[in-house]
C-alpha cells in the first residue's frame, strides 16, 4: 500500500436525523434562485421548498423520472438557465443526485455535454467549478453526494458513461436518515448492497490507501449489522442511520480509491438493461467475489487482496475465524433472502453476454480489480448471475 494519497470530498457534510431542516441556512448564502432536482415523487420535497421560500429563495423544479440520460441533463440545464438559477439542489436517489451534479457542471463550463464525456464524447477536462450544489440523498446506497462524477446513460450508444472532474464535488452534502424510512424493502436491499459493493471493491482493489481503508472497514461493519434490520423494519431509525452512514463512506471510498469487476460489468449492463444500478451490482457481487478469489488462489496466491478478503469475511460474519469463502457464502445467503432478481429477470439474454464482457474489459473500473480477469471469466460471471 502506498502511503502517498489524495483525499477529496464535499466541501461540507451534515449528517443525522433532522439535518434536512438546516438546508435553507446553507442555501441562503448561495443565491436567490435555485433549481430543485427531484425524483418521481416531487411532493416529498414540499417541506424543503417551503423552507427555501421562507428565506426568500425562488425555487423552480425539475423532475427526473428514471436513471439520467444525456437529454435529461441538457433539459435540466436549459430549465436552470431560463430561470436564472444561481445554485442547484438535488433531492432524491442516486439518479437525481447525479443529474444535479451534471447540470451544475454543464452550467459553469462552456460547450456541449458530449465535449466532456468519456468513451462517447471528447473527454475534455472540466476546467471551471460547478455551480454551487447541495446534494440531499433520500436513499442509502450510491454515496453520490460525495463523489466527483455523474453516471449518465446514452440510449443512442446503449452505454452508460461518466462525466467526471474534481470540480464536481458538491458544495454541501446533507444526509438525513429520516428521509430513507419510507424506502420499500426491495429498494432498501438493492441500494444497501450497492453501498456494500462500493465498500468492498475499494478495500480489496489494487491501490487502496489508509484513509479509504478505515472508511471501508467501518462501513462494511455497519452494513453487516444493519442492512437486514432496515430491510425487515424500515422504521428502525438506528438501522437507517447505519445504512446512510455506510452509503456516505462508500461514496468517499470510491471517489478516492478504485473499484473492480462488479462496476466494470455494471457499466455496460446498465447501458442495455432498464434495471437500477444497485440491483445489478447486488446480483453481481457474490459471483465477482467468488471468481476473484479463485483467480487469486490459482494465479497469485501471495496477493495482498487475500488477507483483505478474509478481513471482509470477518466483518460480514462477525466470526474471528472466517475465511474469504465465508464472506461469499454470507453474501449469497443474504441475496437469496432479499430475493435479488437474476440478470435474466432484469433483461439480460445469453446472446448479449459476449459484447458485455468485451466492453467490461475496457472499463476504467476494471483497472482496479485486485487481479486481472479475462473475458472468459467475465462471461462466466454473467452466466452464473443469469
Amino acid at each position: 500500500m502506498s502511503m502517498n494519497f489524495e483525499f477529496a470530498t464535499a466541501n461540507r457534510i451534515l449528517f443525522g436525523p433532522g439535518t434536512l431542516r438546516e438546508v435553507a441556512s446553507i442555501a441562503v448564502h448561495l443565491g436567490n434562485r435555485a433549481l430543485l432536482v427531484t425524483g418521481r415523487s416531487p411532493d416529498r420535497a414540499s417541506a424543503l421548498v417551503r423552507q427555501l421560500e421562507s428565506k426568500g429563495i425562488s425555487v423552480s423544479s425539475f423532475n427526473v423520472g428514471s436513471e439520467p440520460t444525456l437529454e435529461t441533463v441538457q433539459s435540466g440545464a436549459v430549465e436552470a438557465r431560463a430561470n436564472g438559477s444561481e445554485f442547484i439542489v438535488g433531492f432524491g436517489g442516486g439518479s437525481v443526485i447525479d443529474t444535479g451534479k451534471a447540470i451544475a457542471a454543464l452550467l459553469a463550463n462552456k460547450g456541449k455535454l458530449l465535449d466532456y464525456l468519456e468513451v462517447i464524447g471528447k473527454g475534455r477536462p472540466i476546467t471551471e467549478p460547478s455551480l454551487p450544489y447541495i446534494a440531499i440523498p433520500t436513499t442509502a446506497g450510491t454515496g453520490s453526494e460525495v463523489t466527483r462524477n455523474a453516471v449518465l446513460a446514452s440510449p443512442e450508444h446503449r452505454v452508460k458513461v461518466s462525466l467526471r472532474g474534481p470540480y464536481m464535488l458538491p458544495r454541501a452534502a446533507v444526509i438525513d436518515p429520516e428521509l430513507t424510512r419510507s424506502l420499500p424493502p426491495s429498494v432498501t436491499a438493492a441500494t444497501g448492497l450497492d453501498a456494500l459493493t462500493q465498500l468492498i471493491e475499494p478495500y480489496v482493489c489494487n491501490s487502496p490507501n489508509p484513509m479509504t481503508d478505515a472508511l471501508c472497514r467501518e462501513g462494511i461493519r455497519r452494513v453487516s449489522s444493519s442492512l437486514r434490520r432496515a430491510w425487515l423494519d424500515g422504521d428502525d431509525l438506528n438501522a437507517r442511520m447505519d445504512m446512510s452512514l455506510a452509503s456516505l463512506f462508500s461514496g468517499m471510498a470510491l471517489a478516492n480509491a478504485k473499484l473492480g469487476a462488479v462496476h466494470g460489468l455494471a457499466g455496460p449492463l446498465g447501458g442495455v438493461l432498464s434495471a437500477p444500478h444497485g440491483a445489478i451490482c447486488a446480483r453481481l457481487l457474490p459471483f465477482v467475489m467468488e471468481t476473484n478469489l479463485k483467480s487469486i488462489e490459482k494465479r497469485a496466491p501471495g496477493s495482498p487482496a487475500l488477507p483483505r478478503y478474509s478481513a471482509v469475511a470477518r466483518l460480514l460474519t462477525g466470526e474471528k475465524a472466517a475465511g474469504p469463502a465465508d464472506g461469499v457464502l454470507w453474501l449469497q445467503s443474504l441475496c437469496r433472502e432479499f430475493e435479488i432478481p437474476t440478470l435474466s429477470q432484469q433483461g439480460l439474454s445469453r446472446q448479449m453476454i459476449p459484447a458485455i464482457a468485451n466492453q467490461a474489459m475496457r472499463s476504467s473500473s476494471m483497472k482496479g480489480n485486485p487481479i486481472e480477469v479475462n473475458e472468459l471469466e467475465l462471461s462466466n460471471i454473467l452466466e452464473q448471475a443469469m
